[in-house]
C-alpha cells in the first residue's frame, strides 16, 4: 500500500509541469480575440481630456522642467503636478526678527515652465520648511501649527491670487481653479508616516492647519484644496478622513490617492470601491466630490519595463479605463528622470521613451468618442470623430508579451468617397494609403504584435 502511496506521489509531482503548461495554454486559447467594429453614428459625447495630467517628483532641486517645455507642451497636458515645492525652492526662511520670509522666485520658474508647456499647476503641499520643522526634518510636524497655517495661505494667495501676474503674463482665468493638495503619500515612512488616530504626527491636524489656512487666503480664485493623497485607496483613509471633515465642518474639494499597478484593471476598481464606501448616508454629501489618481504608474519602484513597449502598452490601456470611469483627473508618474533613470517617459536630457510617444498617439483623438464593439481579452481600442477625420488608437497589452493578433476592424456608416488612412507605429514609422469606399463601411485588418499601440487616422477626400 505504502508503495502505491510513493508511486502516486512521484508521478503527481513528474506531472505537475506538464498540468501547468496545460493550464497556461488552454487560458490563452479560451482568451477572446479582438474583432474591432466602430459606427460613425454611435457617439458618445466630447472626447475627455481626464487623463491629460502628468505628475514630476523631487528627482533634482531646481528648475527641473525648464530643458523640457516643448516636449511637455507636445502632449497638451491640462495639469502638471509638483512635488517638494517647499523644501527644493527655498520658499520659506525665518527672519532675525523671528517673523517667517517668502521667497517665491525660485519656485516661480519651475511653475512658469508649466504655463509656459500650456498647463496649470497643480501643487503638493510639501514638505515642511527646515525654518518651521519641529526638530529640522522635512517630515515632522511644525514648531507651531499656526506658521504652517501660514505658509499655505500665503502660497495660495500667490498662486491663486486674482491681483498678481505670474511669468510676466499669467493672470485671469489661468490662475483658476488651481488644485492645493495637502502633502504627498502621508502613510508611507519616506514622507513621516503620518496617522489617523491620534499621536504626535496626525494627518488630521495637518489637514486642519491646511484647511484653516485656505479659508484666510485673500484677493484669490476660485482653487480647490484637497486628500488624503494615500499610496493607494485605502477604506479606513477615506472614511475616517471624511468623518473628520464633517465633525470639523472643514473644506474638501477632492479626494485624491495614488495607484501603481501592472493590471490596467485594477484603476476602475478604485472607483468601485470608492463608491461603496461612500454609500452609508453620513458620507453622502462627499459622493460627488472630484476623484483624481494624483500619480499613477507601471510600477511604484523604479522598473525597466516602464521604459518599454510594454510601459506604453500599458499606459494606453489604463487610460483607456480612466476616460470612462468617473476620474476627474489621473496624474501619469513622471515627466523627467532626475540624473539617474527612474520613472520619466523622459530621460533627463529630454529624449523620448515609448510612454511618452504613447501618450502622443492619443492627442490624435478629437471631436466626439465613438462607441465600440468586439475588444478581446488583450487588444482594446479608442476611437473619435470629427469633421474631418476618424481617430483610432488600438493597443495589445500583454504582461508576458506573448499575445499576437490579426485583428479585423469594421467602420460602418462612412460615406461614399476617397479615404487616406494614415497609420503611425510607436517607433515612429508610419504608412499612408488612398482607399475607394463604394458602400459605407471599410474593412481592414491591423496586426497587433504583443505590447504595440498603433493609431489610425481616416480622412476623406475633399
Amino acid at each position: 500500500m505504502k508503495r502505491k502511496i510513493i508511486l502516486g506521489i512521484f508521478v503527481f509531482i513528474i506531472l505537475i509541469p506538464f498540468l501547468f503548461l496545460t493550464f497556461q495554454y488552454f487560458s490563452r486559447a479560451t482568451s477572446v480575440k479582438a474583432k474591432i467594429v466602430i459606427d460613425t453614428k454611435r457617439k458618445l459625447g466630447p472626447v475627455p481630456d481626464r487623463w491629460k495630467a502628468l505628475a514630476q517628483g523631487g528627482e533634482e532641486k531646481g528648475r527641473m522642467l525648464g530643458n523640457i517645455v516643448s516636449e511637455i507642451s507636445g502632449l497638451y497636458p491640462k495639469y502638471i503636478r509638483l512635488d517638494h515645492i517647499y523644501d527644493y525652492y527655498d520658499v520659506v526662511s525665518r527672519a532675525p526678527s523671528g517673523n517667517l520670509v517668502f521667497n517665491w522666485s525660485k519656485l516661480d520658474e519651475t511653475v512658469c515652465d508649466i504655463y509656459h508647456a500650456g498647463a496649470k499647476p497643480f501643487f503638493s503641499l510639501g514638505y515642511m520648511p527646515a525654518a518651521i520643522s519641529s526638530d529640522g526634518s522635512l517630515i515632522s510636524i511644525p514648531g507651531e501649527w499656526t506658521e504652517w497655517e501660514l505658509i499655505v495661505q500665503k502660497t495660495i494667495e500667490h498662486y491663486s491670487s486674482d491681483k498678481i501676474r505670474l511669468c510676466g503674463q499669467v493672470t485671469g482665468d489661468w490662475m483658476k481653479d488651481i488644485y492645493y493638495e495637502v502633502w504627498n503619500e502621508p502613510d508611507l515612512e519616506t514622507f513621516g508616516k503620518w496617522s489617523l488616530y491620534g499621536g504626535a504626527k496626525d494627518y488630521k491636524m495637518l489637514y486642519f492647519y491646511s484647511a484653516q489656512g485656505a479659508n484666510k487666503a485673500k484677493n484669490v480664485n476660485r482653487f480647490l484644496l484637497g486628500g488624503p493623497v494615500t499610496t493607494a485607496l485605502y477604506q479606513n483613509w477615506i472614511q475616517r478622513f471624511l468623518e473628520f471633515i464633517t465633525d470639523n465642518n472643514l473644506r474638501l474639494d477632492f479626494i485624491s490617492w495614488h495607484h501603481y499597478s501592472k493590471n490596467a484593471e485594477d484603476y476602475v476598481e478604485d472607483i468601485i470601491k470608492l463608491n461603496n464606501w461612500l454609500l452609508p448616508v453620513q458620507y453622502s454629501r462627499y459622493r460627488q466630490l472630484p476623484r483624481i489618481i494624483s500619480e499613477w504608474g507601471y510600477d511604484s519602484d523604479p522598473n525597466p519595463m516602464a521604459d518599454t513597449n510594454i510601459g506604453a502598452a500599458h499606459t494606453v490601456a489604463s487610460i483607456r479605463n480612466f476616460i470612462n470611469s468617473g476620474f476627474e483627473l489621473a496624474f501619469l508618474f513622471e515627466i523627467k528622470d532626475g540624473p539617474s533613470p527612474r520613472w520619466g517617459i523622459l530621460s533627463y536630457e529630454g529624449d523620448k521613451k515609448p510612454r511618452y510617444d504613447a501618450l502622443k498617439m492619443l492627442n490624435l483623438l478629437e471631436g466626439n468618442t465613438l462607441i465600440i464593439d468586439g475588444e478581446g481579452s488583450h487588444v482594446k481600442a479608442l476611437a473619435s470623430m470629427n469633421d474631418r477625420k476618424i481617430s483610432i488608437i488600438l493597443v495589445n497589452y500583454d504582461q508576458e508579451n506573448k499575445n499576437t493578433e490579426l485583428v479585423p476592424m469594421t467602420i460602418n456608416n462612412l460615406d461614399v468617397g476617397s479615404y487616406t488612412i494614415n497609420t503611425y507605429y510607436l517607433d515612429g514609422k508610419t504608412t499612408s494609403a488612398i482607399i475607394n469606399v463604394s458602400t459605407d463601411s471599410i474593412k481592414r485588418n491591423v496586426l497587433m504584435e504583443p505590447n504595440s499601440v498603433i493609431a489610425l487616422e481616416i480622412i476623406k477626400s475633399q
